[in-house]
């Protein structure tokens, strides 16, 4: 029986965000099934489309990045058709999350965002979590969109020594 490339796409994605216990960005998953070229970009924005039409995942944007969480529906149907996806990709799967599991665990770990608040002003909103519980949760009022971007860059970068520094200054 053959089978339709864009359920096994599907079914794919469904096993890769049912493997974590974070949620993944779209990038991430796009880059282990483009390098592994078992489909094209376009197929691949067509297969989050599906699923998150058939509220199989959900899709979270804050700026760039667009988080995938599998649904309790997307856990059933992969239930279900799991069988359907070779021994060979799990195990691709597998191993692409041996290697890189810890540095996509750290890209979604750290988020920031800004916004223009009512005030006129704009609002970069930083966030550091470790597993689900959030470490630091920080929101700086600026007076312009260059000084909340640059912000929110620098967050991706110095979170770390932020954090600590906070933490050695407060106990």
């Amino acid at each position: 029986m053959t089978q339709d490339p864009l359920t096994l796409y599907k079914l794919i994605v469904l096993y890769m965000l049912n493997r974590v216990t974070f949620p993944l960005t779209k990038a991430q998953v796009g880059d282990f099934l483009l390098e592994k070229e078992y489909t094209n970009f376009l197929t691949l924005q067509q297969v989050f489309a599906e699923l998150a039409d058939a509220d199989m995942v959900t899709a979270k944007s804050s700026r760039n990045r667009t988080y995938l969480m599998i649904t309790e529906e997307g856990r059933s149907t992969l239930s279900y058709f799991e069988n359907r996806i070779g021994d060979s990709i799990k195990a691709e799967i597998d191993s692409f999350f041996a290697s890189h599991e810890l540095e996509m665990r750290n890209e979604v770990s750290v988020l920031a965002d800004y916004y223009k608040s009512v005030s006129g002003e704009y609002e970069a909103h930083l966030t550091a979590k470790e597993k689900d519980v959030t470490m630091v949760e920080i929101t700086l009022s600026v007076p312009d969109e260059d000084t909340a971007s640059a912000i929110c860059f620098n967050w991706q970068k110095k979170n770390q020594d932020i954090y600590r520094y906070l933490t050695g200054q407060l106990f």
